[in-house]
């Protein structure tokens, strides 16, 4: 019901949250944060490329993930992403100094982030009942 719809996008409004300027205030946060990530990375890599940072997007997932974030959504916060990013570096750094090649790397963080989830899939199916 669209009537619907309109009524939940007005009720921010309602209880005075300026709904507008929190969104726009994420927007720079999380542009300002990409930019910095940016800024890091090519120092990194003494280097510049528009392709270089693909292939985090499973890392960035993972990280969050093993911090205690739910893919479900409710459930979730900072100090966990930041553990779960300590353990996924560790993860990488140490199979690094092993020699695993990148793409069993990513098969490993990807089977991680599957145990992850089917986790969180327990744990929550543990406490409905």
């Amino acid at each position: 019901d669209q009537n619907a719809v309109d009524a939940q996008a007005r009720q921010p409004r309602r209880l005075g949250i300026a709904a507008d300027r929190i969104l726009i205030s994420v927007y720079v946060i999380v542009g300002f944060f990409a930019g910095l990530a940016a800024f890091v990375l090519s120092a990194r890599l003494n280097s510049s490329e528009a392709v270089a940072g693909i292939g985090y997007e499973l890392t960035v997932i993972s990280a969050v993930v093993i911090g205690g974030t739910s893919l479900f959504g409710g459930i979730g916060s900072v100090g966990g992403t930041v553990v779960g990013a300590a353990l996924i570096g560790v993860l990488q750094n140490g199979l690094q100094f092993n020699n695993v090649s990148s793409y069993t790397q990513s098969i490993v963080i990807g089977l991680i982030l599957i145990l992850a989830v089917a986790f969180d899939r327990w744990l929550k199916s543990r406490v409905r009942r």
